[in-house]
């Protein structure tokens, strides 16, 4: 049987998952664990996902979807494994269904551990995690032998600063619009199980055992019966999508795949309108610079070994949102990159009395952007791009704009292009048609002499200025 265990932050997957590898005997994985692991081994993946932390970048979905496939190849073919909190996305539900049927398996179920608002708060407010080897505690359900030490290593534990009540209820809100396309996705199978799990431990994990037996056929292995189940209450606010109005301010978001020219075209466009390009790498670098709160909370997780997760990024875009420099229009640039995170920015805009103007979108086929990023050139200091064709520096390996150094980023070879390009593809192209949809989608030519991309990009901006005012 192979089976994923899936829920928000204070839902008890941990406990659950050690309770059922000893019952079943799994062979457990957890992304966690799994992305410490590969920078602690200093693994091709672990060194690449290290290279991004120390230029103060995100880790990209497909490094940590590559651990898991890596992990998954090298396990035991007969063995049976429990996902620990993956898939998390509609996009990861699909790459682990394909991923298990390569290998001649398949996803048995799926169980989410649905918890309530109240009952999260709660059990967070008492977590403890042991800072060395992470087993999670708490103060008065799972109390520690000794205060403060962890029975099983010694290390110290404490208490995340994520597990404050704004941050935890920030990351619950994020959770619910993520996993409500993945719900959707499994529940035709028959392979979902939903599990209340606000009750005690025990009680649950007879819930959980009884509903995997549930869905075992006589002397078979686990097989989907084509049963569905009651989604949660959440689940169908979480999977509206926003609806948009015209308003006077100019926001726009710009779309395209890895090397289509968002960041070129978005320069254009600041010097032309006048607005404030935000851009999510920018501005998650600007955090961990600048030693912002928000800053000093990605910089914890990468010191320890751990992915910088979603909410983070989205709130530092909230707060980017929010300052005054914004209020007549801004150039979104990196986000969204997915439906959930235009329901997550719909939310800010909401919140602000602002919406997005309308969404460009860069198109440039996948044949033209591994030929760009296989030429593309970095400034390690300022970022600025350059081509060893199409935008070469006045001098060889020096940039233009701060004299530093220029280099070739180790993701820009072709292979690891085309595996980017299927990321985009797979977690982007939903959103566009839902923008195309919406009637907010212009398309740019984004190919051809950068000039001319830019003036249909200037164009197309314009005639949303011209439709707000």
């Amino acid at each position: 049987m192979n089976l994923s265990l899936i829920g928000p932050s204070g839902a008890g997957k941990g406990t659950h998952a050690g309770a059922l590898v000893k019952e079943l005997w799994l062979e457990h994985v957890a992304t966690g664990d799994l992305f410490r692991q590969n920078l602690e081994d200093q693994t091709t993946l672990g060194l690449l996902a290290r290279r991004y932390m120390d230029r103060g970048e995100l880790v990209p979905d497909e490094i940590v979807d590559a651990m898991v496939e890596d992990w998954v190849r090298k396990s035991d073919p007969a063995g049976d494994i429990l996902f620990d909190g993956f898939p998390r996305t509609e996009y990861q539900a699909r790459f682990l269904d394909d991923l298990l049927t390569g290998l001649g398996s398949r996803l048995d179920a799926v169980v989410l551990l649905n918890l309530s608002e109240a009952e999260m708060l709660r059990r967070l407010d008492g977590r403890l995690i042991c800072r060395t080897c992470k087993t999670p505690y708490h103060a008065t359900m799972r109390p520690p032998a000794r205060a403060g030490v962890c029975d099983g290593c010694g290390g110290e534990l404490q208490r995340r600063p994520d597990d404050e009540a704004d941050r935890a209820l920030a990351r619950l809100r994020m959770f619910q619009r993520t996993a409500g396309p993945v719900l959707e996705y499994y529940q035709p199978s028959g392979r979902l199980r939903v599990i209340e799990a606000d009750g005690p431990v025990d009680k649950v994990q007879w819930a959980i055992l009884n509903a995997l037996e549930s869905l075992r056929t006589r002397g078979a292995a686990f097989k989907p019966t084509g049963a569905t189940v009651t989604l949660p209450a959440w689940h169908r606010q979480a999977l509206l999508l926003p609806s948009y109005e015209r308003h006077a301010c100019l926001g726009l978001v710009l779309l395209g795949g890895p090397g289509s020219g968002k960041g070129t075209q978005a320069e254009q466009l600041t010097k032309e309108l006048q607005l404030p390009h935000i851009a999510t790498g920018d501005l998650f670098r600007e955090n961990l610079r600048q030693a912002t709160e928000l800053g000093r909370q990605a910089k914890g997780y990468m010191d320890r070994g751990e992915l910088v997760p979603d909410e983070i990024t989205e709130a530092m875009v909230r707060e980017r949102l929010a300052r005054s420099d914004t209020a007549g229009g801004f150039i979104l640039d990196g986000f969204p990159r997915t439906l959930p995170q235009a329901m997550a920015l719909n939310e800010m805009l909401t919140d602000l009395q602002r919406r997005v103007a309308g969404v460009l979108c860069i198109a440039v086929s996948d044949e033209a952007i591994v030929d760009r990023l296989s030429g593309r050139l970095i400034c390690r200091q300022c970022q600025t791009p350059y081509h060893t064709s199409y935008k070469r520096p006045q001098r060889a390996g020096v940039c233009d704009r701060c004299n530093g150094e220029l280099y070739q980023r180790d993701d820009d070879n072709p292979a690891t292009v085309r595996a980017r390009l299927k990321t985009f593809h797979a977690q982007t192209e939903p959103l566009i048609q839902f923008y195309r949809d919406a009637g907010m989608l212009t398309q740019v030519d984004g190919q051809g002499e950068v000039a001319n991309v830019t003036a249909h990009t200037l164009a197309a901006a314009r005639a949303l200025q011209n439709a707000i005012t």
